[in-house]
C-alpha cells in the first residue's frame, strides 16, 4: 500500500510580495502576517529583523553587521493518497538560504523551521477537543499523532524528500508556559545555554511520534529558550551558520507571536517558568491577530477530518497500522 503515496513539493519565495497560496494553512507565521492593509510592511520588517539577528549572532569577519541576508523559501507538501491525482496538503515548512554579500556565495540553511500541518490542527483542534468533552479529567485518545507521526516520516524517508533536501529537518518552537525549565552547564557557541523541562509535553510526545527528538536551548541575544526538534546529532550534524539561520528566522517570528515570552524584558533566569500573561514585555512594530489564529485552527482541523481524515480513513488505518 506504501507505493500508493506520491508526495509534489511546491517551492515559493517568501518576500515582502508574498501572498499566501490557497493551500496554505492561514494560520501559519507568515501567512498571518501577509494578509489585510499591513501585510507588505509586516513581512519587509519581519525579513529586516531576521536579517538583523543573523548578522548580530554571525558576528566574526563581520565588522559592520551586514555580511549575511537569509532567503526563505515556502515548501510545500501535497500528498496523493489512492494515485487519482487528487492532492491533500500535508505539511508546509520554511527553508533557509544564506546570502554571504562579502564572497557572493548563497548557500541552503535548513529545512523545517516553521512547521504547519493541517492532520496536526484535526488532531489537537477536533479528534483531542471531542475526546475531552464529556470527561471529568483530562486524557489523550489512543494512538494520538500516530496517522501523522507516520504520515511525516514517510515522507522524510522518501526519495522526494531525498532529491530536493541534502539533510534531515531541524523545526523551532516556542516553549511550553505550562513547564519549568531549568539551566544546565552545558553551552554551544551558537546555540547558547541548554535548558532541561521538570517534565515531558504533549507537544513533544506528538513529535516523538514523528520521529523527533527535543533539547531546549537559549541563544546569545534572545530572552528565553527555544525548543528544537531533530533526528541526529543536533549540534554536529548542521554549521554554525545553518543553525544561525534557523535562530534568527524562528526567534523573529516568535517575538511577534509570543511577545510575551521571546520579547519579555528580563531575560530568562536559571529557573524558567514561561508566562503568556507576562505583562513586562515590548510589541514589534508587526501587525498580527492572535484570536483569529485560535479559531482559524478548529475551522482547518474540521476541514481536514471533511477532506481527508473521513473520505480515506480505512485506507490511512490499514496503512499506518502496516507502517508501524
Amino acid at each position: 500500500m506504501n507505493k500508493d503515496f506520491t508526495f509534489t513539493i511546491k517551492n515559493l519565495r517568501l518576500d515582502e510580495n508574498y501572498h499566501p497560496s490557497n493551500n496554505t494553512r492561514i494560520t501559519t507565521n507568515f501567512a498571518n502576517l501577509a494578509r489585510g492593509e499591513s501585510r507588505q510592511s509586516n513581512l519587509r520588517n519581519a525579513l529586516q529583523m531576521i536579517d538583523n539577528s543573523f548578522n548580530a549572532l554571525a558576528h566574526w569577519d563581520n565588522p559592520q553587521g551586514d555580511r549575511y541576508s537569509v532567503e526563505l523559501e515556502i515548501i510545500s507538501v501535497d500528498m496523493d493518497i489512492d494515485g487519482s491525482g487528487e492532492t491533500f496538503p500535508s505539511i508546509e515548512v520554511l527553508k533557509t538560504y544564506i546570502v554571504d554579500h562579502k564572497t557572493g556565495e548563497r548557500t541552503e540553511g535548513i529545512v523545517g523551521n516553521n512547521f504547519s500541518s493541517y492532520v496536526r490542527d484535526y488532531d489537537f483542534s477536533v479528534l483531542l477537543l471531542d475526546h475531552n468533552k464529556d470527561q471529568p479529567q483530562f486524557s489523550i485518545p489512543d494512538n494520538f499523532g500516530e496517522l501523522h507521526g507516520n504520515l511525516f516520516k514517510y515522507f522524510v524517508n522518501s526519495d522526494t524528500y531525498r532529491r530536493n533536501f541534502s539533510k534531515l529537518p531541524v523545526i523551532c518552537l516556542s516553549v511550553s508556559d505550562n513547564k519549568t525549565y531549568h539551566r544546565t552547564e552545558n553551552q554551544h557557541p551558537v546555540l547558547g545555554y541548554e535548558y532541561q523541562p521538570n517534565e515531558s509535553s504533549l507537544t513533544e510526545q506528538y513529535f516523538k511520534r514523528m520521529g523527533l527528538q527535543v533539547r531546549y536551548f537559549m541563544p546569545p541575544n534572545s530572552v528565553a529558550p527555544f525548543a528544537f526538534y531533530f533526528f541526529g546529532d543536533l549540534l554536529n550534524d548542521y554549521s554554525n551558520l545553518e543553525l544561525i539561520s534557523t535562530i534568527s528566522t524562528m526567534g523573529t517570528f516568535q517575538r511577534i507571536y509570543r511577545p510575551e515570552i521571546y520579547n519579555a524584558n528580563a531575560v530568562a533566569g536559571a529557573r524558567y517558568k514561561p508566562n503568556l500573561k507576562n505583562k513586562d514585555h515590548s510589541l514589534t512594530q508587526i501587525v498580527y491577530d492572535r484570536e483569529e489564529r485560535s479559531r482559524l485552527a478548529i475551522e482547518q482541523g474540521k476541514f481536514t477530518e471533511e477532506n481527508f481524515i473521513k473520505p480515506y480513513q480505512n485506507i490511512l488505518q490499514q496503512w499506518s497500522a502496516n507502517y508501524a
